[in-house]
């Protein structure tokens, strides 16, 4: 039987009729996490299908929201791309921002907790001191020194120091901030890593992490030690091509580790010249071998040797004095793992360590899978009771806590912010303004809800609309930068 184009085409239009009216009778549900579901409910049975309203809603962007997107960027992008000139010279130094090229009503600023004027006299003490480290610890946003490299260069060029800081043995991300190799039998071990079993004395330092180059073993005796062969490896330390100047300048070299229960013998090559050979101290506990040079190591190379290798938490590549900010990125991670690790190894690290500001960067993790405003509370109090046990083991450190961006879903076709990350946002900075820490919310910086398709669209963040594309990482590092600076300056 044959049907003529008329019947085929009357067909197809009373079928999409009869599709549409069905959609005045579908209803439409709130979930707990804050989304809605549309459909036909009986019971614990859902049919999916969207009501009247959704199907014929105009899918249109609002122009004054573009132009309050556009306007947040193009008001400091100038500002961003002469910076990059500067650095493009050999002998640059960051200049203090312009404020006559831009306008500070439009920087996102930091939300301070009731002792404001105190907080930032303390800061601005620290900053402008002889030695003032800075740890930035955070999620993936951080890899590669993604943020903390634009601010480690800012501050720098401002408050003095050099160097890139902690830098991990074994990386598992490029790293552009330094040129850090080693031999092939070194193995990366993170305590935020869920793929990996903890090693039991829970002693990964203050950065979260070692790196070895033997086995480990649980015990060590005589029988054992007499049982094994000496393994000999190698971590090289060049200067990297890619860096701001003033991170490829570095002359105080720490060599982080702790477990060391073998004899180690560790020796230091610059250029092929034997600069200094020692043994390390094989008590079990943290120490750190400090390698002081005149000028910047060209190429520098350390040999150590061992039946069982130590835990190294890190190298620090640091100037005489100045800032120094290490970037400690955890990808995956929540931030809520530190009071997991063993406690004397991390306060003795941070004894050494002395850093004076500490940094937090987390929530954008928890974002997809927090189902309700409860969750959401929890998670907040979990990071406070964290951040407080970090905070501590400090001698009393200043403590900025960065929110999450906005990240979206697709929600019935079209992306749009996760419906709790609002709140979790107005949770945590009520969270921080209570337990004496100081929060900047990246989610408002952006632009607030719905920000991030923008940030999108215009090249600054990643089709996963999580992550920051490079030219998108600068423009939200210095929006940090501003917000911070423009209250150090600030007498009042």
């Amino acid at each position: 039987m044959r049907y003529s184009p008329f019947k085929i085409l009357l067909y197809l239009v009373a079928t999409l009729l009869v599709m549409l009216g069905v959609t005045y009778f579908s209803t439409s549900r709130k979930l707990d996490n804050g989304k809605t579901q549309e459909g036909f409910f009986v019971g614990n049975v859902h049919i999916k299908y969207p009501t009247h309203e959704s199907f014929l809603q105009e899918q249109s962007h609002d122009p004054s929201k573009i132009k309050s997107l556009d306007s947040i960027v193009e008001n400091i992008e100038g500002l961003v791309k002469d910076l990059d000139k500067d650095i493009s010279e050999p002998d640059s130094k960051p200049k203090i921002p312009d404020f006559t090229k831009i306008d500070t009503s439009k920087v996102q600023r930091i939300k301070y907790p009731k002792d404001r004027q105190v907080f930032i006299a303390q800061l601005r003490e620290n900053l402008q001191s002889n030695q003032c480290r800075i740890i930035h610890y955070g999620d993936s946003q951080l890899e590669g020194d993604r943020i903390s490299g634009y601010l480690r260069n800012r501050l720098q060029g401002l408050y003095g120091g050099t160097g890139p800081g902690f830098i991990p043995i074994v990386q598992v991300y490029d790293q552009i901030s330094a040129n850090v190799t080693h031999s092939d039998n070194w193995t990366r071990h993170a305590y935020f890593d869920p793929t990996q079993v903890k090693f039991p004395h829970k002693k990964y330092g203050a950065y979260s992490s070692l790196s070895r180059f033997t086995e480990a073993y649980e015990t060590v005796d005589s029988l054992l030690l007499d049982s094994l062969k000496i393994t000999k490896a190698t971590i090289n330390i060049g200067i990297p091509t890619k860096s701001y100047p003033l991170l490829k300048t570095f002359n105080t070299i720490g060599l982080h580790y702790g477990n060391a229960h073998a004899p180690t013998t560790v020796k230091v090559y610059n250029d092929g010249q034997l600069i200094k050979s020692e043994k390390l101290i094989a008590d079990g506990a943290y120490h750190e071998f400090a390698i002081n040079l005149a000028n910047t190591p060209s190429n520098l190379n350390i040999e150590l040797e061992s039946k069982i290798s130590p835990d190294f938490y890190g190298l620090t590549l640091d100037g005489k004095g100045g800032v120094s900010l290490d970037n400690v990125a955890m990808r995956g991670s929540s931030g809520t793992i530190f009071a997991g690790t063993n406690s004397g190894n991390f306060q003795k690290m941070y004894q050494q360590l002395q850093p004076k500001l500490l940094i937090f960067q987390y929530g954008g993790n928890s974002v997809p899978y927090i189902k309700d405003s409860l969750e959401v509370v929890e998670y907040a109090g979990y990071l406070k009771n964290h951040i407080n046990w970090v905070k501590r083991k400090s001698n009393n450190a200043k403590v900025i806590f960065i929110g999450p961006s906005d990240m979206t879903t697709n929600e019935k076709g079209k992306m749009t912010t996760y419906p709790l990350l609002p709140y979790l946002n107005k949770t945590l900075q009520q969270m921080c303004t209570e337990n004496g820490i100081a929060y900047w919310s990246m989610f408002d910086a952006m632009g607030g809800e719905n920000s991030m398709q923008h940030w999108v669209d215009q090249g600054l963040a990643a089709n996963d609309y999580t992550h920051f594309s490079p030219s998108g990482t600068k423009i939200i590092s210095e929006l940090f930068f501003l917000s911070l600076y423009l209250d150090i300056i600030t007498k009042k």
